[in-house]
């Protein structure tokens, strides 16, 4: 076995807020994303996902933290997950 040490990006979109003049208050927004990453940091991915490709993991992540942010008013518009210099996968939009 051997490990790899992932990037993972997210885009979120939605309207700004006229009180807080923000779309989504990126401590929150990164606090979701915190939670679905325990789900795979330090984990034998295999135990985690079939088949554990930087496809699947980024469909992972889409799937745990769609509805997550959506409770901050906001949707996950994409995520992009590295697994190296120059080594990445990004699914966008409704692209699931």
């Amino acid at each position: 076995m051997h490990g790899h040490t992932y990037k993972v990006e997210i885009v979120v979109e939605g309207y700004k807020n006229n009180e807080t003049q923000c779309i989504a208050d990126f401590s929150e927004v990164k606090e979701l994303l915190d939670e679905v990453i325990d789900m795979l940091d330090h984990k034998l991915l295999n135990d985690v996902l079939s088949y554990p490709t930087s496809e699947n993991i980024a469909e992972f992540i889409w799937n745990e933290l769609d509805t997550r942010v959506r409770r901050l008013g906001v949707k996950l518009y994409a995520v992009k997950v590295w697994e190296g210099e120059g080594k990445w996968v990004m699914i966008e939009g409704n692209e699931l």
